[in-house]
């Protein structure tokens, strides 16, 4: 199930986490965006965010859009988070 939040407080040097439910699918994510050439990182989920896959992709809050027009329909995330 994917869900978006349209309420993101998006501040100046914000980045967006995308969160996943398992590891593959924060793979598969990642290899679109690498193939892409969308920026992003692959990190270890804050502490302060849950999910059941122990990474997550970070990109940059201008990304943001982007990022869900590529992954939107070949992977689903649980949520996005602002750090």
């Amino acid at each position: 199930m994917q869900i978006m939040s349209s309420n993101l407080d998006l501040h100046d040097d914000a980045f967006v986490v995308f969160l996943f439910q398992s590891i593959t699918s924060t793979l598969k994510a990642e290899k679109i965006l690498k193939n892409t050439n969308i920026p992003h990182k692959l990190i270890p989920v804050p502490r302060h965010l849950s999910s059941d896959c122990g990474v997550c992709l970070r990109i940059d809050k201008n990304q943001r859009e982007n990022v869900i027009l590529v992954l939107k329909g070949f992977v689903e995330w649980e949520k996005e988070e602002v750090l």
